[in-house]
Order: structure tokens, then sequence, then C-alpha cells
């Protein structure tokens, strides 16, 4: 069988802007879905990051700093719990689906690091794999296809229900329903390996920054660089 008819893993993190170097977690959770869509398990998170949720970012998660102090952990210990529950997922050799995973692993990264606990690649000992992101298949399987890629447009395009956007459970799990069916429609990226998918998403993102990158430079960027590197943005001490 193929990894789409298996046991998946959808994970979401929603934070307080969309800086992976200077943002923070505030929700997270981590979803088991059964073959046939089932969630057969759900784990969730609440955090007071510590820092001001900026509205912009309140009105679109719904978390605001008087919540979140209120109701929320301390951050250390919670980010601990997050990256012990996503390694034992990527140990057991568990399809983690992550859309736009550059994003959230990465941050997830940063947070590690600012408080001092051991990152998922550190408890791993390897870079976090196998890992599925809706966002790179789908920009892979169908390249030239015209219109916005967030979440919920993907959802859209390939008829999966989006119950709650922007609330953390809600994504992981139409995360892996978007994968699920670029799985089921496109049997090029229907591998038995779940771990050749994750070596073919890191090519196909190689080759999509390099792409946009492209672009930019023709568009009067010059300079621009887009970060290549997946699923994990490399920290720069």
């Amino acid at each position: 069988m193929s990894w789409h008819q298996e046991l998946l893993v959808g994970f979401d993190l929603e934070t307080t802007g969309t800086d992976v170097e200077q943002d923070r977690v505030v929700t997270a959770a981590l979803i088991r879905l059964e073959g046939d869509g089932r969630v057969a398990d759900k784990r969730s998170w609440l955090l007071d990051p510590g820092v001001p949720i900026p509205d912009e970012a309140a009105e679109i998660h719904g978390m605001s700093t008087a919540y979140v102090q209120e109701h929320g952990r301390a951050p250390a210990a919670a980010i601990a719990e997050i990256t012990e529950a996503l390694a034992e997922v990527l140990r057991a050799d568990i399809p983690l689906v992550v859309m736009n995973a550059r994003y959230d692993l990465s941050l997830l990264d940063r947070e590690c690091r600012r408080h001092g606990v051991p990152t998922l690649t550190d408890r791993l000992g390897r870079s976090p794999a196998p890992v599925i992101d809706p966002l790179v298949l789908d920009k892979h399987v169908d390249r030239y296809r015209k219109g916005k890629r967030a979440l919920q447009a993907l959802c859209g395009h390939y008829g999966v229900p989006l119950d709650g956007a922007h609330e953390a459970g809600a994504d992981a799990v139409a995360a892996a329903g978007v994968a699920r069916r670029i799985g089921e429609k496109y049997p090029a990226v229907a591998l038995p390996s779940p771990r050749a998918l994750h070596g073919l998403q890191e090519q196909a993102a190689a080759e999509q920054a390099a792409s946009f990158q492209a672009y930019l430079r023709r568009s009067g960027d010059p300079g621009a660089r887009v970060e290549p590197a997946w699923p994990l943005i490399p920290f720069q001490r």
C-alpha cells in the first residue's frame, strides 16, 4: 500500500506571527488519523508565549494575550512536550503531515533553542523525516495552476472539509486530508515508502525555491534569495 492509505499524523501550529526566527507558538495540535481518515488520537497545547500576541494574529486564530495569560501553559515545558511528541512519531517512521513544514518545524526549532530544550533534530539524531507537506506536493504535481495555495484554497481545490480554519486541530486534520487526496489523484507521488516521498519533496522544494527566486530576480529584485532547505531552515548561529 501507498502512504496515503495508511496511518498519518497531522501537525499544526498557530503563532504570534510569520517570522520563524522571532515569533512564538500559541497553540499546537497533533492528530493521529487512520488510513480511512478517522481521528484515532488528538493532543493539543495552549501556551502563554511570554510576549504580547499582535492583534492581527489574534484575529486569525482567536487567542488574545489576556486569554493565554490566564489559560496558557509556560512555554518551555510545553515546547519540550510538543517536540518529544513529534519525535515519537518520527522515530516510529510514521509520516508527519505539516502544511508548509518549512515554517512550522523551523519555528518550533527556534522555540526549543530559545527555551534551552533539545530540538527535534537533537532528539532524533538526524533531520526530521518522514515529513509530508501538502504545499510542496501540490506545487510539484500541479505546477502551473493559478490561484492561491494556502490550506483553505487547497481544501477547496481537492474537496477536503475544513471546519474551523486556523484552529490547530482542524488545520492538522485538513492538511492530512489534502495530502491523502493528492496521493490518490497523482500516482507519481503515491510511493510505497514515506522515506522515498520525503526525498522527492526535498528535491521538489529546492526546485520550487530556485524557480521563485529566479522569478523575483527577473522582476526587479536582483538580490532576492528564497530558502531552498526543507523541511527545516538551518539555524544560523
